[in-house]
């Protein structure tokens, strides 16, 4: 019987811990973008372009738009 509880609680944590890592790491990537301006800038200069801040803003709400659109699948 207390090995029985014992394996309950430790499913359960699991399982638990698994979805609350889930969410924090989420909510994290909303907040902090993996890529930013100042990163992006320095892509299309290795890529040979030259970056206007139009440019840069219009590609950083796309991918902020994109991100949400994959969230909320």
């Amino acid at each position: 019987m207390l090995v029985l509880v014992g394996l309950l609680a430790l499913v359960v944590g699991l399982v638990g811990g698994f979805f609350l890592a889930r969410f924090t790491m989420k909510s994290y990537l909303a907040k902090n973008p993996p890529i930013s301006e100042e990163m992006m800038k320095s892509m299309m200069m290795s890529m040979g372009q030259k970056p206007s801040q139009k440019k840069l803003n219009q590609m950083m709400s796309q991918m902020k738009a994109q991100s949400q659109k994959a969230s909320k699948k």
